[in-house]
């Protein structure tokens, strides 16, 4: 569309005459009544005006306005000629002016709107009917024609911003600034696209669980919408201090901190490795992890949590110094005067039994987490690439029985003992960096390998991490997050003194890496899945 030769606006713009509707009546009698008092005339629908009356401010019907009366229950009221070309007149084109004298319609130069409550309506579910009805329709017209036209008219839709604009126009003469109107116009359309994309999250995951039950319906969809906002304010910085960072969306649900320092950019990605990790022992026996960097260092089982946390830190007696902790049990005294034996950054639990959280609160730099270890994060995960963003299905939590579908393709069957020890190994492995190597036994990690560029490398790595605390790993298990590609990594694992193992299955190799197996007596499950974590 050609832009119209113009002259340029004035900076300053005069506010006459005022539209309000709004869904927050934060703010909304004080602004009112400021407003009155400048000698703006306003204009109101429903609820809002009727707010604006018992606080004693002046207020026009909108429904007098257009001479039209509101229909369809509400859902009809503001969109109308007499509000909109009042809005959108170019307050510099005569022509734009003759056309709102020949229809007597006035102009309009503040639109003061909020939206419907769709996010809060339709938190936690809604019906269909009920979202609908909190779709608003005519406040994101009545906002976005405002900011389409903010070089005469200012849009307001956060009651945080009341006191400025007010405060602006009792210092001016009732005008507010180009600078101003502009800020409001990009706060609008902000708003009207978060609100926007509220509303098609929700239809898309309707549309996802129509999806998944339609076996010819698996691709993901053609466009990904993400419905986020600022959780609090922003962070005090990213993975470096010269990175900005902030956290988007709403973990209360999922934890809530109990003590210590706000969490910082890598506390929040630490934690949620430890979350998901621990989501594999929910509801099972006393179960200790400590994460370093989103690795797991150490994971023990026992009787009590004091045992399983002893059995955790043996693994690896330096690494968890500045790292998290956290279990799967009620934290008990025992359990917390060992984890406070060494500096720990955050210690996560279901819940703290009496006494524990006044002990622990008495380091105040230390983080104290409750939080819901039920189930791992929901929804997809996401990464950014070069170019866009990676999505992919969530590697959900394991199944209580994480030996269905598993076979063994060796001539010795694990042992009931072996069994317990893969089904644990394949729990933590599936939670580390790969190439990832973690040899267990008795409930009990005794070295993992993270990261590493080769197979054999991570399997020395958990090696030597076990002997520096003189572990024995005679007759352990050893898990591998994806198949071995040669013989030699399940050769070293036999010779380190593993008597099972279990991997995905799956290579070229698979025959030679079974003869190594039954060559050495090995014991070897296939899941027929892995757990990659690039």
């Amino acid at each position: 569309m050609a832009v119209k030769d113009l002259p340029d606006p004035p900076d300053r713009a005069p506010v006459r005459r005022a539209l309000l509707s709004v869904s927050d009546k934060t703010g909304l009698a004080d602004l009112g009544q400021r407003l009155h008092a400048l000698g703006v005339e306003m204009l109101s629908t429903g609820g809002t005006a009727r707010a604006l009356r018992e606080a004693g401010v002046p207020v026009t019907d909108v429904a007098d306005a257009t001479g039209f009366p509101e229909i369809l229950g509400g859902r009809v009221k503001s969109l109308h000629p007499a509000i909109h070309g009042g809005i959108l007149a170019r307050r510099t084109d005569p022509e734009d002016l003759a056309e709102l004298a020949e229809h007597g319609i006035g102009a309009i130069d503040l639109v003061v709107v909020n939206l419907y409550p769709f996010r809060e309506a339709t938190k936690g579910g809604a019906t269909d009917a009920v979202a609908a009805e909190n779709v608003d329709i005519g406040g994101p017209g009545m906002l976005r024609a405002a900011a389409k036209n903010f070089a005469s008219v200012a849009a307001v839709v956060d009651p945080a911003d009341y006191d400025a604009v007010a405060d602006e126009l009792e210092a001016h003469d009732g005008t507010l600034a180009m600078a101003t109107r502009r800020r409001l116009a990009g706060a609008a359309f902000a708003h009207t696209a978060d609100y926007d994309t509220a509303i098609a999250a929700f239809f898309a995951q309707d549309s996802a669980a129509s999806a998944s039950a339609d076996a010819e319906a698996k691709a993901l969809p053609a466009s990904f919408t993400v419905d986020l906002s600022k959780a609090g304010e922003d962070l005090r910085y990213g993975e470096n201090p010269h990175q900005r960072a902030a956290l988007y969306g709403d973990a209360s649900e999922r934890y809530d901190v109990l003590h210590g320092k706000a969490l910082s950019f890598n506390n929040l990605i630490d934690l949620t490795a430890a979350l998901d990790l621990i989501a594999e022992f929910d509801g099972g026996r006393p179960t200790v992890a400590i994460l370093k960097h989103t690795n797991p260092c150490g994971v023990g089982q026992a009787e009590t949590l004091a045992e399983a946390y002893a059995k955790a830190f043996a693994t690896d007696r330096q690494s968890p110094f500045g790292g998290i902790v956290v279990v799967n049990q009620p934290l008990d005294r025992a359990t917390a005067e060992a984890i406070d034996a060494v500096f720990t950054e955050i210690i996560i639990a279901p819940s703290f039994e009496e006494g524990v959280l006044d002990f622990l609160m008495q380091k105040a730099n230390r983080r104290l987490v409750r939080a819901d270890l039920s189930a791992s994060g929901t929804g997809p995960t996401v990464r950014t690439v070069a170019g866009g963003l990676l999505v992919q299905d969530r590697d959900a939590t394991l199944a209580a029985d994480v030996r269905d579908g598993w076979t063994v393709p060796t001539e010795r069957q694990p042992s009931e003992r072996e069994w317990a020890d893969l089904d644990f190994a394949w729990r933590v492995c599936k939670h580390v960096k790969s190439n990832a190597i973690v040899y267990a036994k008795d409930g009990a990690t005794l070295g993992i390998g993270a990261g590493q560029m080769s197979r054999i490398d991570a399997s020395e790595i958990a090696v030597s991490k076990g002997a520096k605390s003189a572990l024995d790993f005679a007759g352990c298990v050893v898990a591998s997050d994806a198949f071995f590609p040669f013989a030699d990594g399940l050769e070293a694992a036999a010779e380190a003194g593993a008597t099972a193992a279990v991997q995905p299955g799956g290579s070229v190799r698979d025959d030679e890496v079974i003869a190594a197996a039954n060559a050495r007596g090995v014991a070897m499950a296939f899941t027929g899945t892995r757990h990659f974590r690039h």
